[in-house]
């Protein structure tokens, strides 16, 4: 087949789980054989823009005619089988969705997070849990500063999205939705998405437990619980901070960064059990998590298909989370990893001090995720249902 995959790239230098998603799908797609004509854009353009274009900006959100352009003209000139689009916003905006469409192309959309519902895609407001924008009424967004915290830019924001509410871009341009758990599609069926077009498939990692690098260990405990990934409000960095506030007998090795990584970094310093190593490349990462007991996960919004988790699971770490989005149905409590209700800072602390001091229960958990990795998110599997989608779109006839 020949697929056109479009998306979105987040800045450079962010750990960003769809960022991943869109570059280890394609790889696989042209690993077994296929043509993938990518066609993208990174975050990094506004950054680099002059002055008249970041003030343009809004106007390219709602609508870029130079991404609806370009999108057309390399769909002309590549025909491709179909359309395989990740993210969108901001910068390609919803017009590319129409110029698929126009086309009379296929297009299968992966969702990686609640943007159709909340338009700032966190389902947050104020570190909680918040979908009232399902409704369609977004000016609220203006009210509360939802988008960066600026009332001004929310108020831009929901504009785009009730303009294209009332246009139904997002229900009508799209043939068939990708998402990442269960959670994801309640959302979507409550505001009104076709069922018929909306079906699940996980992400998917290489096997990490292949690795065969080594790292120092000088600095680092002999045994030491992980929390690696994005250091930012939503991934419950400061319930983190909480929990470590009353352990001072387990040592927690962190790596990544994010908006909050100088709070943390401060924060840490005081904390002689806590190793803060901030960014860490990838591989080198992944050996420290290898060395480790278990992964804390202790996430405030609704993860869509957790990178961290998977490729965790699939090195034999167990994963203590929030029992909420993916986390909901990828840990099977007591067999996999333990699940905590959302913010409860002492029922995670019995949690890690459970795991932690029974090496026997900690070592079948242990064998039980990777088992949980093997049957769920191979590449081969993620491969299999992929195809299975395409197919199924382009009448079954590839």
């Amino acid at each position: 087949m020949k697929i056109l995959a479009i998306h979105n790239f987040h800045r450079s230098g962010s750990a960003s789980g769809d960022d991943q998603v869109f570059k280890n799908e394609t790889a696989m797609l042209e690993k077994k054989g296929h043509e993938v004509v990518r066609f993208s854009i990174s975050n990094d353009e506004f950054d680099q823009a002059g002055l008249w274009s970041k003030l343009m900006t809004p106007f390219k959100m709602l609508w870029s005619f130079k991404n609806y352009k370009a999108v057309q003209k390399l769909i002309e000139e590549s025909d491709p089988d179909l359309v395989h689009v990740h993210t969108f916003f901001p910068l390609l905006s919803p017009s590319i969705l129409y110029a698929v469409k126009r086309t009379g192309k296929k297009l299968v959309a992966t969702l990686h997070d609640t943007r159709f519902v909340c338009p700032v895609a966190t389902s947050l407001r104020d570190n909680e849990l918040c979908n009232l924008c399902g409704d369609g009424k977004y000016l609220r967004m203006a009210k509360y500063g939802c988008f960066k915290g600026s009332k001004a830019q929310s108020l831009v924001v929901a504009a785009i999205f009730k303009y294209h509410r009332y246009r139904r871009t997002f229900y009508e341009q799209i043939d068939k939705y990708i998402c990442l758990n269960d959670e994801q599609i309640g959302l979507l069926k409550g505001i009104g998405f076709d069922p018929q077009k909306i079906v699940k498939k996980y992400n998917f990692v290489a096997d990490a437990d292949a690795l065969t690098s080594t790292f120092d260990r000088s600095g680092l405990p002999d045994r030491y619980v992980v929390f690696y990934g994005r250091i930012g409000e939503e991934k419950g960095i400061r319930t983190l901070m909480q929990i470590w506030d009353k352990i001072e007998d387990i040592a927690l090795v962190v790596m990544g960064g994010g908006p909050l990584e100088e709070e943390f970094s401060a924060w840490a310093k005081k904390h002689p059990n806590v190793y803060d190593l901030g960014y860490t490349p990838h591989e080198k990462c992944l050996s420290i998590v290898k060395e480790g007991e278990f992964i804390v996960f202790p996430s405030i919004w609704y993860e869509g298909c957790s990178m961290v988790e998977i490729e965790a699971q699939s090195l034999y770490k167990p994963i203590v989370a929030t029992d909420l989005g993916f986390s909901r149905e990828a840990i099977k409590d007591g067999v996999n990893g333990l699940k905590v209700p959302l913010g409860d800072v002492e029922g995670f602390i019995k949690a890690i001090r459970d795991l932690w001091d029974d090496p026997e229960r900690l070592a079948v958990m242990k064998a039980n995720a990777r088992a949980e990795y093997e049957k769920k998110y191979t590449p081969e599997d993620n491969y299999e249902q992929l195809m299975d989608i395409y197919k199924e779109l382009c009448g079954g006839d590839k």
